[in-house]
C-alpha cells in the first residue's frame, strides 16, 4: 500500500491547513501577551461545541482506532463497551463532578487534591500522571500511529514516530489549549467522515449487490461470535472483557477515572465559559461516543472477511486501508493523522499544564505569566522527546496495544477513583486516607496479579477499588485531619441541570438500552 499523488496532496493539504488554522485561532489581540490562563485553559472561554469535539478528539486516537480495531478483529463488538459505557459516564461527570470543579475554580486535578486534602497527595498524583501520560499514553499513540503511517507511506517506523511527535508538538506549541480545542471540531468531522467511508466501502464490498446493509448482515452471519456485547466464560477473550463486569464491575472504575479525573480529558470542560456550556459540551461528546464503535470497531471485524494476511490484530485497520480506492485512501489516512495529532497535542498540553502549574509555579510563585508559558513549552518539548525514545521499547512486543493501556492503567485507577469520590462527597476523608488509597491501589493490584493471575484485570480493578475504598475510610477515621485541609466548597453547589442536558441524557440512555438489547 502506497499513497498515490492525489492521496499525498490530500494529506499534505490537511497538514498545512490544520496547522495554519491552529495558529490563526490562537492568535492574540495586538498588545496582549499570553498568560497562563490563556495558554493552559484557553482563557476560560470555550463554547460547548469545542468542548464536546475536543473531548472526543483527545480520546480517539491511534490507540482507539488501530487498537480497538485490532481488538474488534480479535474478540468482536464486545470491545465497544469501552465506548458505549463511556457515554453514560460522561453524563455522570457533567451532572455531579463538573459543578464542584467549576465552582471551586479548579484548573488541574492535582490542584483539586491539594485544595481538598493537602500538598503531599498533590505531588504524588502529579508525578503519577506525568509518568502515565508520557510513558503510557503518548508512547501508545505514537507507536500505534507509526504502524499505520509506515504501512501506508513506506517510511521507516522510527522516522514516522519522530514526524508524528514533532508535528503534534509544533501544532500546539504556540497556542496551547486554544489551538487544540478550537480546531478539534475540524479534526472530529474529518475523523467521523473518514471512519464512515472505510466502514461503508468495506461493508459494501462484503455485501455485493446487497450493499452496506447486506454486507453488515453477511458479516453477522459469517461471524456471529463477534457480535455479542457480553462474553461468556468459555470465550477465549473472557479475561479481557469478563461478562457482566463491563456493566456492573471494574469498567465503571476505569471509565469514571478516565472521564472524570483525567487531566487531558477534563481540562476541556474546566476551560468552559460556565457550567451550562460545559454540560452541553459533555452531552454532545456522549452522543459522539455512541457513534465511535462504528468507526473504530467495525473495520476490525470486517477485516475477518476481507484480509487474510494479518499477523497481529493491530494490523487490521492499516490492512483495511489498503483496500481503499485512490482519493478515499488519502482522506481516510488524513482522518487517522487528524486523530493522532489531536490526541497527541491534547496530552502534550496537559503534561505541560501539570508540570508548570503543579510543580514549577508552586516552587517559583512570583514568576511572570509569560515565563510560565515558556516553561510549559519546554516541558511539552521534553515530554514528546521522551515518548518518541520510549515507544518501541515499551510497546514493540504487544499484539493489542489497547489492551496494554487498559491493563497497566488499571493498577492505579481504583485508587484514583477512591480519592476523588471521597474528596467530592465525604467530608471526613483526609490526606492520610487518600495516600493510603493511592499506595494501596498499586500494591494490591500487583499482589492480586501475582497471586491470582487468572483473575480478569477488569474484575481485579473492581476488587481493588473496594479494598482501597475500605482502606481509605479506615485510615481517615483513625487519623485526624488538619483544620485547614479542606478548602473545597460544596455547600452552595447546585446539581440541577437544564432541560437540554436532561433531554440529551434521556436520549443517550435510550440508545444504550437499545444497543445492548440488540447485541446482548
Amino acid at each position: 500500500m502506497r499513497l498515490s499523488t492525489i492521496d499525498a496532496i490530500i494529506v499534505l493539504t490537511y497538514l498545512v491547513g490544520i496547522f495554519a488554522l491552529a495558529q490563526w485561532v490562537s492568535r492574540e489581540k495586538s498588545g496582549h501577551q499570553k498568560d497562563a490562563q490563556d495558554y493552559f485553559l484557553a482563557g476560560k472561554s470555550l463554547p460547548w461545541w469545542a468542548i464536546g469535539a475536543s473531548l472526543i478528539a483527545a480520546n480517539i486516537s491511534a490507540e482507539q482506532i488501530i487498537g480497538m480495531s485490532g481488538s474488534g478483529y480479535a474478540l468482536g463488538l464486545a470491545i465497544a463497551s469501552y465506548e458505549w459505557m463511556a457515554a453514560l459516564t460522561l453524563l455522570i461527570v457533567g451532572k455531579f463532578f463538573l459543578p464542584v470543579f467549576l465552582r471551586n475554580g479548579i484548573y488541574t486535578m492535582p490542584q483539586f487534591l491539594e485544595e481538598r486534602y493537602g500538598p503531599t497527595i498533590r505531588t504524588i498524583m502529579a508525578v503519577f500522571w506525568l509518568g502515565l501520560y508520557v510513558f503510557v499514553n503518548l508512547t501508545s499513540i505514537l507507536w500505534l500511529g507509526s504502524i499505520a503511517v509506515t504501512q501506508v507511506t513506506g517510511i521507516d517506523q522510527i522516522a514516522a514516530l519522530a514526524l508524528l511527535g514533532g508535528f503534534a508538538l509544533l501544532y500546539q506549541l504556540y497556542g496551547g489549549l486554544k489551538a487544540v480545542a478550537l480546531t478539534d471540531i475540524v479534526q472530529v468531522a474529518l475523523l467521523v467522515l473518514g471512519g464512515l467511508l472505510i466502514v461503508g466501502i468495506s461493508l459494501d464490498r462484503i455485501g455485493g449487490d446487497g450493499g452496506i446493509v447486506g454486507g453488515f448482515q453477511a458479516l453477522m452471519a459469517a461471524h456471529p461470535e463477534h457480535f455479542h456485547m457480553i462474553l461468556t466464560p468459555d470465550n477465549p477473550f473472557y479475561k479481557d472483557l469478563p461478562g457482566l463486569s463491563v456493566l456492573i464491575g471494574g469498567m465503571w472504575i476505569m471509565n469514571v477515572s478516565y472521564w472524570g479525573f483525567n487531566q487531558y480529558i477534563i481540562q476541556r470542560a474546566l476551560a468552559a465559559k460556565d457550567i451550562a456550556e460545559a454540560q452541553k459540551g459533555v452531552v454532545f461528546a456522549a452522543f459522539l461516543k455512541l457513534l465511535m464503535p462504528v468507526i473504530v470497531v467495525l473495520p476490525g471485524i470486517a477485516a475477518l472477511m476481507l484480509v487474510t494476511d494479518i499477523e497481529k490484530p493491530d494490523q487490521a485497520y492499516p490492512k483495511m486501508m489498503a483496500l481503499l480506492p485512490t482519493g478515499v485512501l488519502g482522506l481516510v489516512f488524513a482522518a487517522l493523522i487528524a486523530a493522532i495529532v489531536a490526541s497527541l497535542a491534547s496530552k502534550i498540553n496537559s503534561i505541560s499544564t501539570i508540570f508548570t502549574l503543579d510543580f514549577y509555579a508552586k516552587r517559583a510563585p512570583n514568576r511572570e505569566q509569560a515565563h510560565l508559558v515558556k516553561v510549559g513549552r519546554v516541558a511539552a518539548t521534553v515530554a514528546i522527546v521522551l515518548a518518541v525514545l520510549a515507544a518501541k521499547p515499551l510497546l514493540g512486543s504487544f499484539d493489542q496495544g489497547f489492551q496494554y493501556i487498559q491493563e497497566y492503567t488499571g493498577f492505579f485507577t481504583p485508587g484514583i477513583v477512591v480519592i476523588f469520590m471521597l474528596g467530592l462527597f465525604w467530608k471526613r476523608a483526609n490526606e492520610a486516607g487518600a495516600i493510603a488509597a493511592a499506595v494501596g491501589s498499586f500494591a494490591l493490584s500487583i499482589a492480586l496479579k501475582l497471586a491470582w493471575p487468572e483473575l480478569p484485570f477488569m474484575d481485579r480493578v473492581g476488587l481493588v477499588f473496594l479494598l482501597a475504598l475500605a482502606l481509605a475510610v479506615v485510615v481517615s477515621l483513625m487519623t485526624r485531619s488538619r483544620g485547614d485541609a479542606n478548602r473545597i466548597r460544596t455547600d452552595d453547589v447546585s446539581y440541577g441541570t437544564p432541560m437540554s442536558f436532561n433531554a440529551g441524557a434521556v436520549g443517550v440512555i435510550g440508545i444504550l438500552v437499545a444497543l445492548y438489547a440488540a447485541f446482548w
